[in-house]
């Protein structure tokens, strides 16, 4: 029976199937999954494929499993319910002065004016109650310093202090766009539901805790950590430093952001995230090590067992690492009770035994990657391998091609997924650089690492020796990332598809090893077939020399036909769709508009972008990636939508909150061309976008009232503001921008959209009058089907004249939730309620957006607690 011979697998692929059914649906979902998955076992059995112990044992993972996330994800709440509910009743700006007595649960990260660190609290009390209350709460807490003295304050600050921290509770965002990301979900999986910002270490007393707690230990771990890091600062230059840390410590937050980005762009971030490749790595040099030492195998076998916690520990810990140190510890138990070993059998033990110690790892991306990469390698290399020449002398490089290719290739669902980019050169890179960079450049780190501790100046000599190894690595990264004709962009593709991806993986992975006429033989004996493709494809096991060649070449063409249509429908997933939809982003206190009409052509209207305050003397405020709102919420929207390029970028003006998001989408996405007013504002950040635009050779054109644009069949473009006053067709210097904002109408369909920049009441009537001359060129002002509200909801916006003037059916305000300047001022919201207009706000109602279907129009909002 083909399910007995890989019993643990089975049982652990209906453990993952329980988890997951239980993290991504309702309880009456969970209950369809269980009933299908029963009814699966009671065919399987019925089908001679599974004794009814192994299919009542795999009814029993599935119902266990949804269980146990069900019960985690019921205990997974505040101990604060009634400031949650005041918390949802007051709105984003909801925050409540408190006290909290605790333990910090997590290492003490300093950025800038920043400290972050997590604190389990066991007592807090909140402003207006009578006392503090007993709890059991996680917050992640939030200090500013107010001067650069207190850097040294948080940094004596350790996992295991106890504290008292005085600030203010605040609830996590949630997601206000659609397909943004969730960063109150994130921390819920987490179990922490609250952040708690402090002004200044003189609101955190801490004191040494109990010495011998877990968060305790785990503090010196910290510490050992930050000693190793501090070494690679002596031993390594500081464009160098960080990455070294990255590569042998795990240690990231160092790390040049430019160069992380580049390293990403070519899907080289797995090396600076410690995985298996590392431990293999790390199990191979130390297990060399001790054999020059002439030590017996089972005392080799029992130092490797004790050594791989430690370097998990020292590495940070993360799913990934996890997966490999548990795998490799089982893999070494059995080594030394004399066991035979297998694969997918550990990869299985460790996948239950992750997910049963916390059901939340199946979100975790670094967890899906890694077991998923893991299964695609243990299944596909060998039968792929066979599949290449039989080349005596390149038998090496066409083991690292294999393994290169699979992992590229099982990986891609799950990148696309959740990264949205593929560089076709990834392969090429992976092949070179994987291998010198883990085999060479990082074992001279590490060895160099240890050297230091008792003699500096021997570590120095041989970190030298990778300087330039480094710097080599460096130069051919940043080479090859700039060629972006090669980089391309998926839209997020639904799940079915990367399960139907893996499926048919599977399916050509055994059509191909059918197809050789080898059976070969796993590190546990076990045949190809019965060992590595059925957990996966999860296909009926029969004989392979049962079946005729004719029928696998017909399934192994099959597999590769479907996978090609499956990639041509990933990557044009919107060929047929012929809306036109409008989004108004929620970028905080700013503006972004994302068009697309009917043809699949994009626009974009603004960036939005974070507004920074630095006085000189504050440098030491900056942090190493700070928040930036292209970087961090408008081009991941724009890649999950699967915007390749952008037609037209229009830049209303040239103002901070409008403009400073567009440094990342020009650096990310193909700017086909730029409108904009013709004016200079002298600010830096104004003169770097321009510049930077004109760097990327991307068309610029000064725009005027009266100008219009048939962008494709269904969509017009016309510009109602600036007037032409530049008959020259000069460049000139304008320090105020808000009055010469690009004002534009566009039409979809029968829909028209109007989009004011950040004007005053008075350019309403200029622009008011200008229309009226021209009747025969002029938007009819009943056609006029959702108005952006201009500067926000300044007061001095939005006449009573101009809604009358325009009749909009609807208008959206784009502003910040805890903006400081009142927008949308009361005196607008009573114009625009008085014109019959329904208002939608992105502080509330988060991302806004409007699809035209021929005549009819809808709206949907994504919803903002």
């Amino acid at each position: 029976m083909g399910m007995n011979r890989r019993p643990l697998i089975w049982f652990a692929i209906c453990w993952t199937f329980g988890s997951a059914a239980a993290a991504g649906l309702d309880s009456r979902g969970v209950l369809l999954a269980a009933m299908a998955a029963a009814l699966l076992a009671v065919a399987a059995v019925l089908g001679k494929q599974a004794t009814w112990q192994l299919a009542a044992a795999c009814a029993l993972a599935v119902a266990l499993a949804a269980g146990e996330r069900m019960w985690a994800d019921a205990r997974n709440v505040t101990a604060l319910p009634a400031l949650l509910a005041a918390a949802e009743a007051d709105g984003p700006r909801a925050a409540y002065a408190a006290e909290a007595f605790g333990t910090i649960v997590s290492a003490v990260e300093i950025d800038g004016d920043r400290a972050m660190f997590r604190v389990a609290a066991d007592r807090v009390h909140v402003v207006g109650e009578d006392a503090a209350r007993e709890v059991r709460e996680r917050f992640l807490v939030h200090v500013r310093l107010n001067v650069q003295p207190e850097q040294e304050i948080a940094a004596a600050w350790q996992r295991g202090d106890r504290v008292r921290l005085t600030g203010e509770l605040t609830r996590p965002v949630s997601a206000s766009n659609s397909g943004g990301f969730d960063y109150r979900r994130y921390l819920s999986s987490q179990r922490i539901h609250w952040l708690l910002k402090v002004q200044g270490t003189a609101a955190v007393e801490a004191a040494t805790g109990p010495r011998w707690t877990a968060a305790a230990l785990l503090g010196r771990v910290d510490a050992a950590r930050d000693y190793l890091g501090a070494r690679f600062d002596v031993l390594y230059p500081e464009s160098q430093s960080g990455y070294m840390k990255g590569l042998v410590l795990g240690i990231r937050e160092d790390l040049d952001p430019e160069q992380f980005q580049q390293f990403s762009r070519l899907g080289l971030t797995h090396i600076l995230a410690i995985s298996g490749l590392h431990v293999a790595v790390f199990l191979y040099v130390l297990g060399g090590t001790l054999r020059l030492a002439r030590m017996s195998r089972e005392r080799i076998l029992l130092i490797l067992i004790l050594s791989v916690p430690l370097y998990v520990l020292l590495s940070g810990a993360s799913p990934s690492v996890v997966r490999a140190g548990l795998m490799s510890v089982l893999g070494l138990l059995a080594a030394r009770m004399g066991k035979l070993k297998d694969g997918l059998h550990l990869l299985a033990a460790a996948a239950v035994l992750m997910l049963v110690c916390d059901p939340f790892f199946i979100e975790n991306v670094s967890f899906q990657l890694s077991f998923i990469v893991t299964i695609g390698l243990i299944v596909g290399v060998q039968p792929v391998r066979r599949a290449m020449p039989k080349w005596k002398k390149g038998k090496a490089l066409l083991d690292l091609a294999a393994v290169t290719l699979l992992a590229q290739i099982v990986s891609f669902p799950v990148s696309i997924y959740y990264f949205n980019q593929f560089h076709a050169l990834s392969v090429v890179a992976n092949f070179v650089l994987v291998p010198f960079i883990s085999f060479i450049v990082m074992p001279l780190g590490a060895i160099a690492l240890l050297l230091a501790i008792p003699w500096e100046a021997g570590g120095k000599l041989l970190a030298y020796v990778s300087h330039y190894a480094n710097d080599w690595t460096f130069w051919l990264v940043e080479r090859l990332s700039q060629i972006d004709a090669l980089r391309t962009i998926w839209a997020t593709p639904p799940l079915w598809w990367v399960g139907a991806w893996l499926f048919m993986l599977g399916i050509l992975f055994r059509a191909i090893s059918a197809r050789t006429g080898q059976r070969g033989t796993d590190s546990g004996g076990t045949s190809m077939g019965e060992t590595e493709t059925a957990p996966l494809a999860s296909v009926p096991v029969f004989q392979i020399e049962q079946e005729s060649n004719k029928k696998w070449n017909i399934r192994l063409y099959s597999a590769i036909f479907l996978l090609l249509l499956m990639l041509g429908y990933a990557y044009k997933p919107d060929i047929m769709n012929r809306d036109a939809v409008v989004s108004f982003i929620d970028v905080g206190q700013g503006d972004a508009v994302h068009i697309r009409t009917p043809s699949g052509k994009h626009i974009l209207i603004d960036g939005g972008g974070t507004l920074s305050f630095r006085k000189p003397g504050e440098e030491w405020k900056e942090r190493s990636s700070p928040f930036e709102v292209g970087q961090k919420v408008l081009v991941p929207l724009l890649l999950k939508r699967g915007v390749r390029s952008i037609d037209i970028l229009v830049i209303s003006h040239l103002d901070s909150d409008h403009i400073r998001g567009l440094k990342a989408v020009l650096e990310t996405i193909p700017v086909r061309s730029i409108w904009w007013n013709g004016t200079v504002k002298e600010a830096e950040d104004a003169l770097d976008l321009l510049k930077q635009a004109i760097t990327l050779h991307i068309p610029m054109y000064q725009v005027s009232a009266g100008m219009s644009y048939q962008l494709d069949r269904e969509a017009k473009l016309r510009v109602l503001w600036p007037m032409d006053q530049n008959r020259e067709n000069s460049v000139t210097w304008q320090k105020e921008q808000n009055e010469s904002s690009v004002v534009l109408a566009v039409q979809l369909y029968q829909s028209s959209f109007l989009f004011t920049g950040d004007i005053n009441a008075e350019t309403e009537r200029s622009i008011i009058r200008n229309e009226r001359r021209k009747p025969a060129d002029g938007l009819d002002a009943k056609e006029v089907s959702v108005m952006k509200i201009a500067h926000h909801g300044s007061r001095f916006s939005t006449s009573s004249e101009w809604l009358s003037y325009w009749k909009p059916l609807g208008s959206v305000a784009s502003v910040g939730a805890t903006n400081s300047y009142g927008h949308p001022h009361p005196d607008v919201l009573g114009r625009v309620a008085q014109a019959g207009a329904q208002l939608w706000r992105t502080d509330r109602d988060g991302e806004v957006q409007f699809t035209v279907k021929g005549r009819s129009l809808y709206t949907y909002s994504k919803g903002s607690s």
